[in-house]
């Protein structure tokens, strides 16, 4: 099964008052969030174990929650069951990333057959509505793909902090890491190195603290001795086949598009977002105040009422 399934590998959960030392505690609407049952499932896609988790009652609409880069379904407990009430709820965690099997090689396509597995194995597509999906970062590049090629089959796509530059601006693609992820001595220490990517402050220090517990897992260190090192897969974009095209998946979606940026967000700047605006006249553009990349980190609840007004928009 999965990198992290075993119960050596869960991490140490604190009280939230005591997450990171002296800070405030969490907030009310934090701790029933993240108290809210979900169920954990897998589905075996390609011969590489993908786990995603699941709120609310299957019969309702669907909502599909994909993370970004090096990041995993824990990225949404505290805010899935906000949407739970009116939508059957389904995170998921691609391969090479928190809980899901690693891989000897990855792509775009191979990513999108996991986003539809999810889907299919979870009874998104089974219920008689078509879901919708909500894609930060990384993420929104797989689901551009997706929604490219497969587009019929939800009912609306929304696409967060995913920038697409023009042409005089390039982009390469991810950074390549050249060696594997450090393995810490014990599991504090490991969580003292936890950071955002792209780098960004975040004044919700419960919420960076809660997902790098869920970033770690126990491994050998050698000699005997276990250490504790990030889950997702170091080496994905050294071994990842085909190259990424923003502008011309982008363009491909099918169906209902919104887009969604944080207004200081350092990858969406003005220049890109009015490029974005450029390519597509069929969209809706929401920007969130004082929020940067990490969105929903920044600004979890304006992110829940902003994606809840636009679910509500397009089932009417």
């Amino acid at each position: 099964m999965a990198d992290g399934a075993s119960p050596a590998s869960t991490p140490p959960m604190l009280p939230l008052a005591s997450y990171r030392g002296k800070k405030p505690p969490a907030p009310d609407w934090f701790e029933t969030a993240i108290a809210t049952p979900y169920e954990s499932r897998f589905v075996d896609v390609d011969g590489a174990a993908i786990r995603y988790q699941v709120w609310g009652d299957a019969s309702k609409p669907g909502l599909l929650l994909v993370h970004g880069n090096g990041a995993h379904a824990h990225w949404y407990d505290f805010l899935a069951p906000y949407f739970s009430e009116h939508y059957y709820v389904v995170a998921m965690t691609f391969g090479g990333m928190g809980d899901s099997d690693h891989r000897d090689v990855y792509s775009i396509d191979q990513f999108t057959r996991e986003q539809l597995a999810v889907c299919e194995d979870s009874g998104l597509l089974t219920n008689g509505a078509k879901p919708c999906i909500v894609a930060h970062s990384f993420g929104g590049f797989i689901t551009m793909n997706t929604g490219m090629h497969h587009g019929d089959r939800f009912d609306g796509i929304m696409i967060v902090d995913s920038p697409v530059r023009p042409p005089e601006d390039p982009w390469d693609g991810p950074p390549q890491r050249t060696k594997g992820n450090r393995i810490y001595a014990d599991f504090e220490g490991a969580l003292g190195r936890f950071r955002l990517a792209p780098p960004q402050p975040c004044e919700n220090d419960y919420i960076v603290d809660y997902i790098g517990r869920h970033s770690l897992k126990q491994v050998e260190a050698g000699n005997g001795q276990t250490g504790w090192t990030w889950k997702f897969d170091a080496s994905i974009f050294r071994h990842f086949e085909g190259k990424l095209e923003p502008g011309e998946m982008f363009k491909g979606i099918t169906g209902r598009l919104s887009v969604m940026r944080g207004e200081q967000s350092i990858l969406v700047t003005d220049k890109i977002w009015a490029h974005m605006r450029s390519l597509r006249d069929d969209m809706t553009m929401i920007s969130i105040p004082n929020a940067q990349h990490h969105v929903m980190l920044d600004q979890p609840l304006a992110f829940v009422s902003a994606v809840r007004t636009q679910l509500s928009a397009w089932s009417h």
